[in-house]
């Protein structure tokens, strides 16, 4: 059975007052590497089935929500019996609002097509290019180590109101480590990518940035906790906006329970959060970074509804030129807040005041004294009133003296909050995408610029390498 067959036998068997389906499909490639060799490929294949069922009351609509992955053509009543049970032991939704009847204009796309797929032969360009870098490495001395993954998710949404929609999310990475070859000394060096079908993937570009990199690590200075002046490269720039952006629930604010919760109550919408005239937005249409332009929600949340599911999801700009102008919203937090619903987009993208900026090695030759970082990791919150987030740096802190990086010094564990740091920002540089490390597994689809802060908060020295 297809996936559009799922749909549609599923809601013939609903017997709830109404009923949502999606039906994903989802085919999966990789390439891994070890020590200059590609070590394994393959390729999966997987679906999810979710039945949400919706059950009218005199008090109000109760919703039943049933997800399973793998799921038989002779199973597919049981799923659609278990999500009108749910419904019927549930209380009445406090989200419950009319389900969508009509597609977003230009928004549905081709229902009866079958699932997109990816396949081993997505890496055709780029396999060949890891030879020549294998190759380069190991006449440099150098150890390759990394992998490519590439899937390709085609969403079908159904519903008792008529409702037909589709979408095809491609989402690729590639990430490449590189460690100095024998006992020569020296640390590590990283850098990754975020990409729709790796044809816009210059792998020289990422080998060579690489090289230079463990060249600078062959000089060890060591430093002590503080605050220093720090640039900041579009990786890790992405890690703190992107928990920044997950923590922007609007519900949540309104309630109090975060750093966007206005002091009295409220929101803290129209106030100003940057130092400089910077926009992090999304927008499903963004160039290279297209996501899908209608609702799926699997669940109820403070940041999703499941009646919310087919709407369309307009671009927002969640921080216009440094003030706080939008947050997540579901229609029934709107209502609350007196805000317009603007639903969770995938993908996130920071801008400058000029739309412009400088390069990463423009500002490395413009910094006095500071450092340059590579990328965080093991990041996490620790009060949430103040978005407070602690983690480590990680492959490569580097010392820049009179504009050029000397050497490279230890981790550190840094403690700051990324909406203190907006307040902060002395510089903004150009945006490019890039693939954020620790978040990687969740999030591929960001625009990044590099910044800097005079006084980033390295809080102790860590071990970590």
């Amino acid at each position: 059975m297809t996936p559009q067959e799922s749909v549609e036998r599923a809601l013939e068997l609903s017997r709830a007052d109404e009923c949502v389906v999606i039906a994903e499909e989802t085919s999966r490639a990789n390439l891994r590497w070890a020590g200059n060799t590609l070590t394994t490929n393959g390729v999966t294949r997987s679906r999810r089935l979710t039945v949400i069922a919706l059950r009218h009351t005199a008090e109000g609509v109760c919703s039943g929500v049933v997800s399973r992955s793998a799921v038989r053509d002779e199973q597919l009543e049981e799923v659609v019996r278990q999500a009108e049970q749910a419904a019927a032991e549930s209380r009445p939704a406090e989200d419950a609002a009319p389900l969508a009847a009509d597609a977003p204009p230009g928004l549905g796309g081709e229902w009866a097509a079958p699932p997109a797929e990816t396949d081993i032969g997505v890496f055709a360009r780029l396999a060949p290019a890891l030879g020549e870098a294998f190759a380069q490495a190991e006449a440099g001395g150098r150890r390759l180590y990394g992998f490519a993954d590439h899937q390709m998710t085609s969403t079908y949404l159904g519903s008792s109101t008529g409702l037909r929609l589709r979408h095809d999310q491609p989402t690729g990475l590639m990430e490449l480590n590189a460690k100095l070859a024998g006992a020569s000394g020296g640390g590590s060096a990283w850098t990754g990518v975020g990409t729709g079908d790796f044809t816009d993937v210059d792998v020289p570009a990422l080998t060579d940035q690489l090289a230079r990199r463990l060249e600078w690590s062959r000089r060890r200075v060591e430093l002590p906790a503080g605050r220093y002046e720090t640039i900041l490269p579009p990786s890790a720039v992405a890690d703190l906006m992107i928990y920044l952006y997950w923590t922007a629930g609007a519900r949540d604010a309104h309630d109090g329970r975060t750093v966007f919760s206005a002091p009295g109550g409220g929101t803290r919408v129209g106030e100003k959060l940057a130092a400089l005239p910077v926009t992090l937005s999304s927008d499903p249409a963004a160039p290279g970074l297209e996501c899908a332009p209608f609702v799926i929600a699997r669940a109820s949340g403070s940041d999703s509804s499941v009646f919310d599911n087919g709407l369309a999801v307009p671009a927002t700009d969640w921080i216009s030129d440094g003030t706080l102008n939008a947050l997540v919203q579901t229609r029934h937090s709107a209502a609350l807040t007196g805000l317009p619903m603007t639903p969770a987009v995938d993908n996130l993208i920071l801008r400058g005041p000029d739309g412009a900026g400088a390069s990463l090695e423009d500002m490395v030759a413009r910094t006095e004294r500071g450092l340059l970082l590579t990328c965080l990791w093991y990041i996490r919150e620790v009060d949430p009133r103040t978005l407070l987030l602690t983690g480590l740096t990680r492959d490569g802190v580097y010392l820049v003296e009179g504009g050029e990086v000397v050497g490279e010094v230890n981790n550190f564990r840094f403690n700051e909050s990324p909406v203190d740091l907006l307040s902060r920002l002395t510089e903004v540089g150009a945006t490019a995408r890039t693939l954020p490390r620790e978040w990687s597994d969740y999030f591929t689809r960001a625009a990044m610029p590099p910044v800097r802060v005079a006084d980033f908060n390295m809080s102790t020295v860590s071990q970590a390498s």
